[in-house]
């Protein structure tokens, strides 16, 4: 199990989006409010890849899962 720790900053990186604060912030601002019916990985803002690594981080618990669910929360 992959013990690391990441933040939202390297949540971006990994889903190759602008990673500095100010464009994480205006990301959100821009992609809000996602109504609650729709899960964060199935957002029409996400490519097929990105919604790919969103869906199995969830579904997999995996380390991302909780900045997956930060992100989803900020979106909200």
């Amino acid at each position: 199990m992959d013990m690391s720790t990441h933040d939202l900053s390297q949540l971006f990186e990994q889903l190759g989006l602008p990673c500095s604060s100010q464009e994480i912030d205006a990301f959100i601002q821009q992609h809000r409010p996602l109504p609650d019916d729709i899960k964060i990985s199935e957002a029409p803002f996400w490519s097929e890849a990105q919604q790919t690594f969103l869906r199995e981080q969830l579904l997999a618990d995996a380390d991302w899962a909780e900045l997956v669910d930060q992100l989803s929360v900020r979106l909200r």
